[in-house]
């Protein structure tokens, strides 16, 4: 069984293009906040419920993503994205994997928004998008082999399933202050629909082709019916004559 503790090959363009834009915000985050105390980029940038319920700043939806409440969350973010990101940029396509990057992360944020959207909290950070991504390539290469906590060697199938838990259980019980664990779990979730509902709808499409088949082959049968019957009765009659 072959182990896997920095795969992904060298890095695409995408990833690199995300986590070099991931580290120039977190740059800015840090010139505000010790050269002008200032806070401003996450109150105007970050995800606060209160603001997009009440002042509509709809944009946080997005930018919230890219910001980052310390080095341990933007190193943290970046390596999983990394390590997990190459790969899936190869195997859809930069364009694909853009679109699931936002539509996970972007469903995160809708999600913390909806069952907080009076809450003065502000969330931050990619890691909606990032577990969006953990829950891809679980599904993908569902038996590669990852070290956890660099220590013990796991599938990442049941990577996915316990971190899953994890943050299922901290959205319920609120037990780590200061993770948008609620993020976390709607990065899951809105991955996993988007990933099956392409399923979904390719089944959908095959059922109504299938029924479209049946309707037309009973019309058929109906019609060649009809005539068959029209050709028999006007042979009965030249017969008759």
């Amino acid at each position: 069984m072959r182990s896997h503790l920095f795969f992904g090959g060298p890095a695409t363009r995408t990833v690199k293009s995300l986590i070099i834009v991931n580290i120039a915000v977190f740059v800015s985050q840090l010139a505000f906040r010790y050269l002008f105390g200032s806070r401003l980029i996450e109150e105007v940038f970050g995800l606060s419920p209160w603001s997009i319920t009440y002042k509509h700043t709809l944009w946080q939806f997005v930018s919230y993503m890219f910001l980052h409440g310390g080095i341990g969350h933007l190193f943290f973010n970046m390596l999983t994205l990394y390590m997990f990101g190459n790969e899936l940029v190869r195997y859809w396509s930069p364009r694909r994997f853009l679109i699931y990057y936002f539509v996970t992360g972007i469903g995160a944020g809708v999600c913390s928004w909806i069952v907080a959207a009076r809450s003065f909290s502000i969330v931050i950070g990619a890691s909606g998008a990032i577990y969006g991504l953990l829950l891809a390539y679980g599904l993908t290469y569902p038996n590669r082999v990852v070290y956890l906590n660099f220590l013990f060697p796991i599938k990442v199938k049941w990577l996915v399933v316990i971190m899953g838990m994890v943050a299922f259980i901290s959205s319920i019980t609120g037990s780590e202050p200061g993770v948008a664990s609620m993020a976390h779990l709607s990065g899951m979730i809105v991955g996993y629909l988007f990933l099956k509902g392409r399923d979904w709808r390719d089944r959908y499409k095959s059922f109504n082709d299938q029924r479209r088949r049946e309707q037309l082959k009973r019309q058929f049968e109906v019609y060649y019916g009809d005539v068959r019957r029209k050709i028999d009765n006007d042979n009965k009659k030249d017969s008759i004559h």
